[in-house]
């Protein structure tokens, strides 16, 4: 089952307005956001993104805004557009925003934004980034995911039809990271959504071949689109096979990774590895 939880608005409009006086997009659209949709707030205005600026030119030259924002390199949480047609002064500008996208300039998760402006035509693209962690620091990430998992394996849950009661915490483990790694990794390159990776190995044996060592039992949770540690967490408790997985108290330690390919729809891939040590015969 593939969880998607990316979501993207796009707003357009096509206005005629008369001749224009220079304007600039980014001030008018933060004058709008500021005022509030006729209220003062202390909203925190929009700043201009070199990417968002690129994927504007995109979007402009008739991409999807998912596309221009991919091909741009921006990974957006939340994203919107407004497209506005003739010609425009900066108090034109300003009213036809306040007037029809307040609630799109008054949305706080959005934060950077960029514009192309092509004779009658203006594209503005507003975006909210993907906060997944500071580069090389994908540590952060498993923690925070990990204390999601832990924490509903402590309270215990329904998995669909089937209740589990609570059961103790997983830690994480180097090797099933690695296998963790390896298949989101693969998963990204080949825009694949399948526990079985591109080259035909199962979740066992890349467990086995990142070095995890004898096992009795492994599982594997996969998802694609999620842009949050928490809406990834989310998706796998509300699906009963991914949920059962999270909740087996047979198993005893966890890997977690993730990858990222912009060039793809899902653009995140994640990958959850599940295991416990095989016990030697000599302990009782």
């Amino acid at each position: 089952m593939k969880i998607g939880l990316a979501t993207a608005l796009v707003v357009g409009s096509m206005m005629m307005l008369p001749r224009p006086a220079a304007a600039d997009a980014l001030e008018a659209a933060n004058r709008e956001r500021m005022r509030g949709c006729g209220v003062a707030v202390g909203r925190m205005p929009l700043q201009s993104n070199s990417k968002l600026q690129q994927a504007a030119k995109r979007y402009a030259d008739g991409a999807s805004l998912q596309g221009a924002m991919a091909a741009a390199g921006y990974l957006a949480a939340q994203s919107s557009a407004i497209h506005l047609t003739g010609p425009m002064s900066d108090a034109e500008i300003e009213r036809m925003l306040g007037e029809h996208y307040c609630r799109t300039l008054q949305d706080p998760q959005l934060r950077d934004f960029g514009a192309e402006r092509r004779g009658r035509d203006l594209w503005m693209v507003l975006g909210a980034p993907v906060a997944l962690g500071a580069p090389g620091d994908a540590s952060s990430v498993n923690r925070r995911i990990l204390s999601l998992v832990n924490e509903a394996r402590a309270a215990g849950r329904r998995c669909g039809g089937k209740y589990f009661a609570p059961v103790g915490p997983l830690a994480l483990d180097a090797a099933l990271t690695r296998a963790a790694l390896e298949h989101s990794r693969d998963m990204a390159a080949h825009d694949l959504f399948d526990h079985r990776g591109h080259d035909g190995s199962t979740p066992g044996m890349r467990v086995d071949r990142a070095g995890f060592g004898d096992h009795h039992i492994v599982g594997e949770n996969i998802a694609a689109g999620a842009m949050t540690p928490g809406d990834v967490t989310k998706g796998w408790l509300a699906s009963p096979a991914h949920c059962e997985n999270i909740m087996d108290g047979r198993f005893t330690l966890i890997g977690i990774a993730y990858a990222e390919n912009l060039h793809t729809r899902s653009a995140v891939f994640w990958t959850q590895d599940f295991a416990a040590h095989r016990l030697s015969a000599a302990i009782p």
